[in-house]
Formats: structure tokens, C-alpha cells, sequence
């Protein structure tokens, strides 16, 4: 509906402007020419207007239509892809043009040449159009000119790609490793995280060249990842940070270094269920949600000397020992179990080691 209603709004623009000169036109033939019958104004006034209207017709097609249905929301896609320290700018210059344009049409409608309707519906257009476009183009030139030190203003461009119910809390910029686990979707939904979810154009990169792999599995896990990522988009909403005009992000040729980097630039926390990541995220000081560790601590509570039934499955590590899993996939250590593997038994709790890592709970029989 957006494409069509603006489509129609753009040719009833082209049929006004032609409505414009054919009157022009007309009162010029009646000085010049003499008097001309009603018929005859008729006739070029609806000609005039069927033919801008046919002309601004095909220039939206030609240079603003969207060649399938899939685009009717053309104009606010490209908006959201405008970077932010081009768009602010931008907008502000047409405001100033359109501002500026309104006293300038008022004085040339005091003009005694211009005081009939149809030219002064010419020259407001001209000048509206003029100098709103000027002021835009001058608005963008002055964004690009000073492009970091206005990204550094908006650092965490958030008129880009703006995240549909996250208020302002701390930024969360999500690892390749949590899309793909699909755990984070259903936090998501319950509401308990909040802030702008980022997504570094990076690790859309990686998301693809894994979906691309030969290797069936990485393959299957990139797909996953893909279409988890698109669920959250649909949502909730995501922030695709362009980090290429960010030298400081660039110059770092590590994923996971450029992901703590851009957390330290936004001033938020990365999200990430990988081990290794966040052990370098603790050293340099950089805030970090672990989905590993939030399963972990959501785990039931076991307490020494509280009784459980399990079945264990294999041995352990140490002599005598085997090993059993909880439901939630926790693993216990049955100290003197390995001539029970296969059989459920009652155990006590001697003791929990909880890691980042998981949890262990060590029982005997």
C-alpha cells in the first residue's frame, strides 16, 4: 500500500504542475493571441495535466518504484540503511531549505508578474523543491565531511536499524556462537533481557561463510543460526553496526577482539555462550553475558546430604567411579558407582562444584 499510495501522490503532484502551466499557457495565448473558447482551455488543461501526470508517472518508475511487490516499503528500508551521521544531517538541511524557501515564495508571490495563480503554483514548487533538495544534498556533504567526529557523537548508530521494545538500557551486541545456540530466542521472549540488540556486520559475515560450508554440519548450524537471526529481527528488532568506517574495529583482525572492541566503543556487554571469550572479556574489563552460565544458575540447587535417584551411564574418570546425568543435563559423579552403571539408584549429595563450565555434583550411594 505505502508503494502505491506515494506512487499516486507523485502523479497527482506531475497532473497539479501541469494544471499550473496550462494556465500559464492559456492566460499567455490571451494577451498575445486573443480570446479562446472554453472548449479549447479545456482541452489544454486536461492535456496538460494527462501529460505530467503520465511524465511523473514514469519517472517513479524509472528512478523510485520498486520493481517487485516485495518493496513496498522501499523508502523506510533505504532510510534504515542510511548511516546515522548521514541521515541527521541530511534531515536537518531540508528543514532548513523548506524553511528558507517559505519567506522567498512569499515574496515572489508579491511580484505583479507573478500574481496569477497558476505561476505563483509554479514558482512555490520550483522553490520548495530546489531549495529542500539543496539543503539535503549540503546536509549529507557536511555528514561525510565530518563523518567520525559525528559517528563518535552516535556511536551506537541507533537511528540505523532502531530495536522495536529494547529501551535505553546497556547495548547488547550478540557473538556469532549465541545466534547459533538459539537459546538467546527464548530468553528474548521472556523480557528478561533488555537494551538494543547489535549485530556487527562481521558476524553476519561469519553467519554466512558458515552457511556456505562444505561441511554438512557447519552448514546446518549457519542455516540455523540465519533463521533464528531472522526471528529475532521480525520481533524484536536488531541493529546491524557497519564497523567498516570504524578504524579502530578494523584494524583488528580477530573476531572475537573486534566484538570486545566494538562493546568497549558502545559502551555495552557482548552476549556469547563461548568459554574462551569470555576469560578475555574478564581480563580486559568488558562486560559479558554467558548463556552457559545463565543455564548453569538456573539450574535446581542441590544440597549435601539431599537424596536423588539416578542412573549411571558410563564410568568415571577415576577408579570406581561412574557417571550419571540430571534431566537438565546436569552431570553427577557417583563416588564408589561403577558396579551400578545401568541401574537406578538412590544416592546422597556429598558435594557440588559449580564452574563456568557447568555443574558438577559428586554423590554416593
Amino acid at each position: 500500500m505505502f508503494k502505491k499510495a506515494f506512487h499516486l501522490v507523485f502523479t497527482v503532484c506531475g497532473m497539479l504542475l501541469g494544471l499550473g502551466v496550462s494556465q500559464a499557457g492559456i492566460e499567455w495565448l490571451r494577451v498575445h493571441v486573443g480570446e479562446i473558447d472554453s472548449i479549447t482551455s479545456w482541452c489544454l488543461t486536461g492535456s496538460a495535466c494527462l501529460i505530467f501526470g503520465i511524465i511523473f508517472h514514469f519517472i517513479y518508475s524509472l528512478l523510485g518504484g520498486p520493481k517487485d511487490l516485495s518493496d513496498y516499503d522501499l523508502v523506510p528500508k533505504a532510510i534504515k540503511k542510511v548511516p546515522v551521521w548521514e541521515l541527521v544531517p541530511s534531515v536537518i538541511g531540508l528543514v532548513l531549505g523548506v524553511g528558507i524557501a517559505t519567506p522567498i515564495s512569499s515574496i515572489l508571490m508579491n511580484i505583479r508578474f507573478l500574481e496569477k495563480w497558476s505561476l505563483n503554483l509554479i514558482i512555490t514548487v520550483l522553490v520548495f523543491i530546489g531549495l529542500g533538495y539543496y539543503g539535503l544534498v549540503m546536509g549529507r556533504s557536511f555528514g561525510l565531511a565530518y563523518k567520525d567526529r559525528l559517528q563518535s557523537i552516535f556511536s551506537a548508530d541507533i537511528l540505523r536499524r532502531r530495536s522495536k521494545t529494547r529501551g535505553g538500557a546497556t547495548p547488547k551486541v550478540f557473538d556469532t556462537s549465541v545466534i547459533i545456540d538459539g537459546r538467546i530466542y527464548e530468553i528474548l521472549k521472556t523480557g528478561f533481557i533488555e537494551g538494543n540488540i547489535i549485530i556487527p556486520d562481521f558476524v553476519l559475515v561469519e553467519l554466512r561463510h558458515i552457511s556456505d560450508s562444505a561441511d554438512d554440519l557447519k552448514r546446518n548450524r549457519g542455516r540455523r543460526g540465519l533463521d533464528i537471526l531472522n526471528s529475532i529481527q521480525e520481533e524484536f528488532g536488531v541493529e546491524i553496526y557497519d564497523t567498516s568506517t570504524n578504524k579502530e574495529i578494523t584494524k583488528i583482525p580477530e573476531v572475537d577482539l573486534k566484538l570486545l572492541k566494538l562493546a568497549e566503543i558502545l559502551g555495552g556487554v557482548v552476549v556469547t555462550n563461548d568459554y574462551n571469550l569470555n576469560k578475555v572479556a574478564g581480563v580486559q574489563g568488558i562486560g559479558i553475558l554467558n548463556i552457559n552460565e545463565l543455564a548453569n544458575t538456573l539450574k535446581p540447587v542441590a544440597l549435601p546430604g539431599e537424596l536423588m535417584r539416578v542412573t549411571p551411564v558410563k564410568e568415571g574418570k577415576t577408579e570406581g567411579q561412574s557417571v550419571a546425568y540430571l534431566d537438565d543435563g546436569t552431570m553427577v559423579v557417583v563416588q564408589g558407582g561403577r558396579k551400578y552403571i545401568g541401574k537406578t539408584i538412590s544416592v546422597t549429595v556429598t558435594s557440588v562444584l559449580q564452574t563456568s563450565a557447568g555443574r558438577m555434583i559428586f554423590v554416593k550411594p
